[in-house]
């Protein structure tokens, strides 16, 4: 091996170079059962945090013209808690927030379905606390996911 490779593995990451190497991760969902593509499959990342931004923002806008009258160093905390309650409130009944619903996105338990509020109460928690979201699996799932046993899928 060369330095041109060896320095290519390493900017690539570990899952490209042990597949070059020949080991076989298969796609994204696929120990979940979920398809490869379309409906039905894992959401991908760009579209997950496009929802985030989307959902934070409204959070942001709800507390800064609804609660705060203003920005000030409360309208962070105030858009956090509003956060939480529309991420319980949202994906305990529809499945969605309003992020997730303009992107194309729903959160469905990992034997399919919607989750309890128990699991979407732990879910949200670990959402908010935003490390176990920056945290993922082969599969793409964040930790808040994997402990609350969801999957973010396409609709």
């Amino acid at each position: 091996m060369d330095n041109r490779e060896a320095m290519g593995s390493w900017l690539s990451g570990p899952r490209e170079a042990l597949e070059n190497a020949g080991a076989d991760f298969g796609y994204r969902g696929e120990q979940l059962g979920l398809p490869e593509s379309g409906p039905g499959s894992v959401a991908r990342p760009g579209r997950r945090i496009g929802a985030l931004v989307v959902d934070w923002a409204l959070c942001m806008l709800i507390a800064y013209g609804l609660v705060t009258h203003g920005y000030n160093q409360a309208t962070g905390n105030w858009a956090l808690l509003i956060f939480f309650a529309l991420g319980v409130l949202t994906v305990g009944t529809i499945g969605c927030t309003p992020g997730k619903r303009l992107f194309g996105l729903r959160v469905v338990s990992e034997a399919g379905g919607r989750l309890g509020i128990g699991r979407v109460v732990v879910r949200t928690v670990l959402l908010c606390v935003a490390i176990p979201a920056l945290i993922w699996d082969r599969d793409g799932r964040g930790l808040h996911d994997r402990l609350a046993k969801s999957v973010e899928v396409r609709i």
